[in-house]
């Protein structure tokens, strides 16, 4: 009775984290828990009579006391009610929100390139320093004062006291020899987090603020206030880190140090990061509950011979090292908690109940910051977890006609994947195609990999040079498991856009595994509730595919990059510079199922080369390419994407003044041999974007007749103004954050209604809606939450 009503009220407070997502949560689970003592009191009397009455025979009393005991008492479910209101409450009270002398109530308001306030931020560095994508050194820095600098000399302000935590990045000579506890000054410029502006894009405003942060800096010089160095556990860190990369060099170091320690406390490559992720092996990066598995057993079987209170105590302590050398982070607390309960299992002579230590784990760690319900880490490795524990068993009897060794190689990563491929599908919509048997071929290698690192940073500690001998030897199985998933990545159709699957797709999912966990005609008829749960995501898939319509501007701040989806085809105008198709363009096409694109028309708009280009054939086929540069020797397309295209059977064409390219029912049109103008026919509305043009030269377009008159309107904002007053559209687009306030006044009198997808966010319009803002559309989506 005791363990029922302690899962019950567990169970309780984590649903009532998870019902913060929607409108009244706390009330809702405590009606559930009132309607559940209600219409479950019957039951529970009924049960206790039974268990009151004497009966003949030992085994009928103990099967009415196990009746009894599946039979709560309504108070226990009125509890659970309560606990999860007061959970919904103890969220909403432990959501970070930033302090009077928060240093982000200290950035200037509307902080523009053309505006800048350079500031001088003092305080301690609480992070080592990681390369960004941007090559540029990132840390977190504990804000004490911030000085205004007043004029170009650089003499300051009057210094004010502030708090809270900076996102700081720095040139990276300038990051370099930099540890945490020291004290220091940086020179920059600071800015507040957006949020994200595309469909899939990365919300680094969330970001932040799981982490605490309201504000970021961008610094340009460090001054270093106090060099004394202060013990901490990120110089053990730093001394395994070293002597493994010091005799396996680089990928192949800090790849076997971030299999060990996690990739979170390891500056791992980012080419290495994405290669694994993009195989579906992004969990041999991550620390969790197998280095902890690992470190158990060899601690047990080295003490094997001693007293159960001292394998207690080594275990203990380190799981503890462990802990303290991976950062606190919730995979590894979660692993460490459920290794304790077992070390005292040990102790105690009981066996324990993984599935009760799991959801005491995850109770414990949700109690100490209930934020983690929405950290992906913390999900993933929950889920994951529960997968090895409730659905391994029956994989492994299915697979009895296998060796044990086999059976089991297989039903682990499966078990896995059926538990976290839904939250998957949901965050990022995209199937690794070949990560179940990626994950079964490289489970040796990894297995060799992890304890060989362990036992070389172990090593290290002692002996640094002890650890690097150690390491050398696990060069041969580094090197053949980057080469393994580099093979898996580079196969036809390594990963499949499917599109994020909606919150009622996942809960439906969710509900009939949990069907054929609990239920026994589901158990046997697993088979159909995988073909519902496949149907569930390919059907909606397969319907929009054909049916919709729609086109989308991207924010991008260069160029109008343009995605029409007509039933089905697919075509993409632009594609930005460098980055712009790995962060902005290939995140939105996965978030919608988006597997090749169909015509690609690339302009001359931007004076320099457009990179994003080579990041999307990369990643996708693109059947029909069509490219307009006055000034052939700057053609955006380089031979290296022209092979990509070739490998995709795709070709390549330029794109003539006056030649019309049709792509099902949209036709492009370059309209002018020298200014950058297309004209689009997209069903019966006329598009015109207009490149970066003076306003000279649309006043003479215009009196030319040059110019015809658009229904939407895609621009540069310069001339934005002599463009809506001469055009008159009916909708006018620019990529800026910041305009006039005088001139913006001044277009609001006309009837053309204006976006700034600086401001704005993406644009989207389809036939039967109007024209709609994707910031503004996220906003009353959480304002109604």
């Amino acid at each position: 009775m005791i363990q029922t009503s302690g899962v019950i009220i567990c169970l309780s407070y984590i649903i009532g984290l998870l019902f913060t997502a929607i409108p009244w949560g706390g009330a809702w689970i405590l009606i559930l828990g009132i309607v559940g003592a209600i219409f479950l009191r019957r039951r529970y009397l009924i049960s206790r009579k039974l268990a009151q009455k004497p009966e003949n025979g030992q085994g009928k009393t103990k099967g009415v006391l196990n009746t009894w005991q599946s039979s709560p008492h309504p108070r226990i479910w009125l509890a659970a009610g309560l606990v999860g209101l007061l959970a919904t409450l103890y969220f909403q009270w432990r959501v970070p929100q930033p302090g009077a002398k928060d240093i982000s109530q200290f950035v200037p308001p509307g902080n523009s390139s053309n505006q800048e306030q350079v500031v001088i931020v003092r305080g301690e560095v609480a992070s080592n320093p990681r390369l960004t994508r941007s090559h540029r050194g990132q840390f977190w820095l504990e804000a004490t004062q911030l000085d205004e600098v007043k004029n170009e000399k650089g003499s300051a302000g009057v210094p004010k006291g502030v708090t809270g935590k900076l996102y700081v990045t720095v040139p990276i000579l300038q990051a370099t020899g930099l540890y945490p506890s020291q004290q220091i000054a940086v020179t920059g410029i600071l800015y507040k987090p957006k949020a994200a502006s595309n469909p899939g894009g990365f919300d680094f405003q969330k970001f932040l603020k799981q982490e605490g942060t309201f504000a970021g800096l961008i610094g340009r010089q460090i001054n270093v206030l106090e060099q004394e160095r202060k013990w901490g556990w990120w110089q053990i860190r730093q001394r395994i880190v070293r002597s493994q990369v010091r005799s396996l060099g680089i990928p192949e170091g800090p790849l076997v140090s971030a299999m060990v320690l996690g990739s979170k406390a390891v500056d791992l490559p980012y080419d290495i990061r994405d290669l694994f992720v993009q195989a579906g092996l992004a969990h041999a990066l991550a620390a969790s509950g197998f280095q902890t598995s690992l470190i158990l057993s060899v601690i047990l079987q080295l003490t094997k011979g001693t007293k159960k209170g001292t394998q207690f105590t080594l275990g203990f302590l380190a799981l503890v090292i462990f802990l303290s050398l991976t950062g606190f982070q919730p995979a590894v607390l979660r692993a460490v908690i459920m290794g304790f309960a077992a070390l005292v299992g040990l102790l105690l002579k009981r066996k324990v109940k993984q599935l009760g230590s799991l959801l005491l784990a995850a109770t414990l760690l949700l109690l100490f910051n209930p934020l983690w319900i929405w950290d992906l880490g913390f999900q993933l490795s929950f889920l994951a977890t529960l997968g090895l524990v409730v659905t391994v068993p029956a994989i492994i009897e299915r697979l009895g006609w296998f060796p044990p060794a086999i059976a089991s190689l297989i039903a682990v990563p499966l078990a896995a994947t059926i538990w976290t491929l839904p939250v998957q599908l949901f965050v990022f919509g995209v199937v690794p195609t070949y990560s179940l048997l990626l994950n079964v071929v490289s489970t040796p290698l990894i297995s060799i990999i992890s304890i060989g690192g362990i036992i070389s940073a172990i090593g290290a500690l002692i002996f640094p040079e002890v650890g690097s001998f150690l390491a050398g030897l696990l060069h041969y199985p580094t090197d053949w498991l980057i080469k393994l998933v580099e093979f898996f990545s580079n196969l036809p159709g390594n990963s499949v856009a499917v599109g994020s699957i909606s919150t009622w797709q996942l809960l439906t999912i969710y509900g009939l595994i949990i069907l054929v966990c609990l239920v026994r005609w589901w158990q046997r008829q697993w088979w159909f509730a995988s073909l519902i749960a496949v149907g569930l995501v390919i059907i909606p898939l397969w319907h929009s595919a054909n049916t919709l319509f729609r086109v989308t501007i991207l924010e991008s701040g260069t160029e109008p990059i343009i995605v029409i989806q007509d039933k089905g085809t697919v075509t993409l105008i632009n594609s930005g510079d460098e980055g712009t198709g790995r962060f902005t363009i290939l995140p939105f096409l996965q978030q919608q199922g988006i597997n090749q694109i169909n015509w690609a028309i690339a302009t001359d708009f931007q004076s320099n080369e457009s990179n994003g280009w080579l990041e999307l054939v990369q990643r996708l086929p693109i059947k029909n390419f069509y490219e307009y540069s006055p000034k052939p020797e700057n053609s955006t397309v380089t031979q290296a994407i022209q092979e990509e295209l070739q490998k995709h059977q795709g070709s390549y064409q330029p794109l003539a003044v006056d030649q019309a390219v049709q792509t099902g029912s949209i036709v492009a049109q370059l309209i002018n041999n020298e200014l950058p103008i297309l004209k689009l026919q997209i069903l019966d509305q006329n598009w015109l974007l207009v490149g970066n043009i003076k306003s000279q030269e649309v006043q003479q377009l215009v009196k030319n007749g040059s110019l015809p008159r658009p229904e939407v309107l895609w621009c540069d904002p310069q001339a934005l103004k002599n463009l809506v007053l001469a055009l008159q559209p009916k909708v006018a687009i620019a990529s800026t954050s910041n305009f006039d306030e005088n001139t913006l006044s001044e277009l609001n009198k006309s009837k053309t209604k204006l976006f700034f997808t600086g401001r704005d966010g993406a644009i989207q319009w389809s036939p039967d809606r109007e024209f709609e803002a994707f910031i503004e559309a996220s906003e009353n989506q959480a304002s109604i939450l």
